[in-house]
This record gives C-alpha cells, structure tokens and sequence, in this order.
C-alpha cells in the first residue's frame, strides 16, 4: 500500500466510516417515527448527522493521543500517519458544519442537535477516566433519534421517544463491551439485558396485523445478537472487537424493528445499510 493510500486509510479509520451506516438508520427510523416530510430535508438531516458524528470520532483520538501513544499505537496519531493538530482542526471544523447544517431544519432541532454536539465533546473528553462513559455514548444516539425525529413532520413522538431509549439501552449495553476493549479489561454479562430492550418494545408495541412482522424482525435481532456474542462468550481467547463489530452493524436492526409498521419497502434500505456497515468493516475497524 502505498504513502498516499495508507494515509487516506488513516482518515477513514479516525472517522470509524463503518459506522456511518449506523448513522443513517437512526435517522431514517426517528424520521419516519416523526411523521416523515420532504426527502430534502432528510438528505439535509443525513449530511448534518454525519458531519457531527465525523467530527465526534476526530475529536475521539485527538483527546485520546496520549492515551493511545502508550496503549494503541497503531492508530492514526501516533503511528505518524496523521498530526494531531490537523485532527484537532478538521474535527472542530466538522463538528461545526454539522450544526450549520442542522440549524437549516428549524429551532427544534437546532437545540437539540447543540445538546448532541455538547454531549459529544464531553464524552470524547473524558470518556477514558470515567466508569459511566457507556452511559454518555448511549446519550448521543438518544439524542441523535430526538434530532432526526424533530425534523420531520410531526415531530417528537412517544413511540419515537420510547424507540430512542431503547437503542440507548442497546448501545450502553454494547459500549461497555467495547470499553472493555479499549481498557484491556474483563467484560462482565450483565449489560446483555440492555441488549435486549428493542425487542421487548417491539412484542409490547406492535399488536394485530403488525405483530407477525414485529416478531420475525425481533428473532433476526436476537439471532444476530447471540451470534455476535459468540467470539466474546464461546472464544478462546474472547475476541471483544468481532463482537462489538457485530453488535454495533445491529445497530440497523434495532432501527428497522422501531418501523416495522411503516411498510416492507423500507426494509430493503435496511438490509441494504446492515450489509454496507458489514462490508465497510472488512476495511475499516469499527471500533
């Protein structure tokens, strides 16, 4: 691989691209939760959440440098690959244009998208030196959900609210594995039963006609779940990174299960982000 390539690697792995699939799911599942509207605003919806989430994961390894200089050394900043002043930069910079764009769908989502932008920061300040740092993450997707919700239509509804603190549940469960991770340290089980929070929503949600495609979408969730806690579980020695991989591309199921009342069209987008978010992380660590 070359110089040029190598650093352009470099960049896609200082924003975890492979995550962005993730991203646009949330969105397109709080959106349609809150009534849908115009694609044009979704698209700009999409573009504002990606920038933030860009700038989020920047800013990650810029506060993370000495951090990484002693325990990751093959990531971007202290492999040489990328200066950490020129993080520091692009991540402010993107951070920024996140909120710009934002602030175009109205007053709503303008102070919901600082909240995100305020929670972000801290979180990748301080997330190495606290134990509730899962907690914070979980927040951002929350928030995320809310800001997407708030654009569309009909806004901020109670399913969409309820849908939000389900995946927030989902993605602390999955951020303490992957703290685990990131610390070296032993992963206790507990927090599996945060990962099953979407599926109880969805059999206590969804009733008559709509429950049968509820359940079968909540067996592929849970299918996906045990099969992603399998190199943590049932490995020698545990691979947490395959199973955070795992979790975090079921990310897109947790979502298409909050809709699965808004008709079987969308489903194709949703497979179609899962396999995208699975293929990028052939590439591109998701973690």
């Amino acid at each position: 691989m070359g110089a040029g390539a190598k650093q352009f690697r470099a960049w896609l792995v200082l924003g975890r691209v492979s995550n962005l699939p993730t991203v646009w799911s949330n969105c397109l599942a709080a959106w349609l939760l809150g009534g849908g509207g115009a694609w044009g605003r979704f698209a700009l919806l999409g573009a504002g959440a990606t920038l933030l989430y860009l700038g989020g994961m920047f800013l990650n390894d810029a506060f993370d440098e000495e951090f990484d200089r002693a325990h990751r050394r093959t990531r971007p900043i202290p492999a040489g690959l990328v200066a950490a002043r020129t993080v520091w930069l692009c991540g402010w910079s993107l951070l920024g244009a996140g909120l710009l764009a934002l602030c175009l769908l109205g007053q709503a989502v303008v102070m919901l998208a600082a909240l995100l932008a305020g929670t972000i920061v801290v979180y990748d300040a301080i997330h190495k030196r606290i134990a509730f740092a899962p907690a914070l993450m979980a927040e951002c997707r929350f928030l995320l959900y809310l800001v997407a919700a708030s654009a569309a239509n009909a806004g901020v509804s109670g399913l969409a609210m309820w849908s939000a603190l389900v995946l927030a549940l989902y993605v602390a469960g999955l951020s303490f594995v992957a703290r685990g991770e990131g610390l070296g340290q032993a992963v206790s089980r507990w927090w599996a039963v945060l990962l099953a929070a979407p599926v109880v929503l969805a059999l206590i949600a969804n009733s008559g006609p709509l429950r049968q495609d509820a359940v079968l979408l909540a067996v592929v969730l849970a299918a996906w779940t045990a099969r992603s806690l399998r190199p943590l579980w049932w490995a020698q020695p545990p691979d947490i990174g395959r199973a955070v991989s795992g979790l975090l591309a079921g990310i897109v199921w947790v979502d298409w299960l909050a809709v699965a009342d808004q008709g079987r069209e969308f489903g194709f987008v949703f497979i179609g982000l899962f396999l995208l978010a699975r293929a990028a992380q052939r590439f591109v660590p998701a973690t």
